[in-house]
């Protein structure tokens, strides 16, 4: 025992470079105990009966073979090869990390800041998803009120309106009219109106023209015999009276005035196109206050024409224009005749305004006739810069005086009529008299502007000042107007 405890390697001082030692000769009697090769991979092992080294803390056993640079082992932990120590980081290198970490934080405060925004604005947002609603389904109901036919235009539906509902509010206050016009079966439209407590069907004049056998059909396919109580040809409309039909099938609505329209208002057209009963088309109104000219009229124009782009085609003459409360603005009246293909152009149509019907309806109903028209007994041309250009005029608008009625209103004021025919852009004009500009101060720009002016602003036996320009001169006339003789 003794002889192999001085075999032990002697302890060497720290951090000393160890030298290998030669093995030493085993006794006979005794196995030779083998001696660990010097290794960096294990350490040191003593025989089974040897006690284990207590470590001195001022010193480390020797490894075999230790680097002189390396550490000193822990001797708590002989299994562990000791590794090489770090170099410590260098000044850049740490800047180096450190605008490392200051960059990934601005791109992690970007982040976070672009989702904080994100969540107020979804925050604010959502104050408005009810107003976001309402603008989808307006824009639904425009969508669903585009008209099949390519002729017809886009229109806005006013917010918060159902074209469904507007339908059901009207459907059975609009009939199916049919008579017999010179061995012809014709069928036209009117809706239901109630005139001081008296039910009664208002339709076009030229629905019924002199027609037999008159009979309204209601939306339930109920029909009775219709008797006429009076009729306008001067602003196509009739008035007729339903025989034996109970109050159960009367079903009106309301006329209000269409004074208070304004071109892009939303309006609907119901009446039987073609024989289709309760059929509805949408448009917007396209124009206030025009004229047209049907054949029943003679040489007067109607005035005060709504135009209108809802589709409308022959038998839909006599039904309701509405406006979106189902409220009735018009009648609708005619279309225009398209000369490429014989049919009617889509997308044009014209209404006698509502504030005819309510002007005329009770003298209609009561008397069987309206004769309150007035007159100024004169022929007129639209001017225009073509005609202004060809004779010298200054103005480029108004009414050119042609024919002034002898006898008539405007021959007793003294307007002057054109004496001399010329022939411009084809047409035929008679040029050399006055020109009318202006009527009580209102500017007259054609024909439409005079028409619509006396029909809503004046009545027989009225004075009204006349603004002409005569030889340059801009003077002003009184007129007292007339009575329109009946129509023949």
């Amino acid at each position: 025992m003794e002889r192999i405890l001085t075999e032990q390697p002697s302890q060497q001082p720290e951090n000393s470079q160890p030298s290998p030692q030669p093995e030493p000769t085993q006794e006979p009697q005794q196995p030779p105990q083998p001696e660990p090769t010097p290794s960096t991979q294990q350490p040191d092992s003593s025989p089974p009966t040897q006690q284990p080294e207590q470590p001195q803390p001022p010193q480390q056993p020797e490894a075999p073979q230790q680097p002189a640079a390396q550490p000193e082992p822990q001797p708590s932990q002989p299994q562990f090869t000791p590794q090489p120590q770090q170099p410590k980081p260098s000044k850049r290198s740490r800047r180096n990390r450190l605008l490392a970490a200051s960059i990934i934080a601005i791109i992690a405060f970007s982040l976070f800041a672009g989702v904080f925004g994100y969540w107020i604005g979804h925050m604010n947002s959502s104050n408005n998803q009810s107003d976001l609603q309402k603008q989808i389904t307006n824009l639904q109901n425009q969508i669903a009120s585009l008209s099949a036919n390519s002729g017809s235009s886009a229109q806005v539906v006013p917010e918060n309106v159902s074209l469904s509902t507007l339908y059901d509010q009207v459907k059975d206050s609009v009939v199916v009219i049919t008579d017999t016009q010179s061995g012809t079966l014709v069928e036209g439209s009117g809706f239901i109106d109630d005139l001081n407590g008296r039910m009664v069907v208002v339709t076009n004049d030229h629905v019924i023209n002199t027609g037999t056998g008159i009979s309204v059909t209601f939306s339930n396919g109920d029909g009775y015999a219709a008797t006429v109580l009076g009729a306008d040809k001067y602003a196509d409309l009739a008035v007729l009276s339903v025989t034996n039909a109970p109050t159960s099938e009367f079903q009106p609505l309301q006329i209000v005035s269409s004074t208070t329209l304004s071109v892009g208002q939303f309006v609907a057209a119901v009446g039987s196109p073609f024989g289709l009963a309760g059929s509805m088309t949408t448009g917007i109104v396209s124009a206030l206050g025009r004229t047209i000219q049907e054949s029943t009229t003679g040489n007067y124009p109607i005035p005060d024409i709504i135009q209108f782009s809802a589709p409308i085609n022959p038998g839909n003459s006599g039904g309701p224009l509405l406006n979106a409360a189902g409220e009735v603005v018009g009648i609708n009246t005619a279309g225009i005749e398209n000369s490429q293909n014989g049919g009617t152009a889509q997308g044009l149509g014209f209404a006698i305004s509502s504030a005819t019907i309510l002007r005329e309806i009770s003298s209609l109903a009561n008397n069987g006739s309206y004769n309150s028209y007035p007159y100024m007994g004169v022929s007129v041309e639209d001017m225009s810069y073509d005609i202004a250009a060809q004779e010298g005029y200054k103005v480029t608008y108004g009414l050119l005086v042609e024919q002034v009625v002898s006898g008539g209103p405007a021959d007793k004021a003294g307007l002057k009529a054109g004496a001399t025919q010329v022939t411009i852009d084809g047409t035929q004009i008679a040029v050399g008299g006055d020109i009318i500009i202006a009527i009580n101060g209102a500017r007259i720009v054609n024909q439409d502007d005079l028409s619509t002016y006396l029909s809503e602003h004046t009545l027989p036996n009225q004075t009204i000042t006349v603004t002409i320009v005569r030889n340059g001169q801009t003077q002003d006339v009184s007129l007292t107007l007339g009575t329109r003789p009946a129509p023949s």
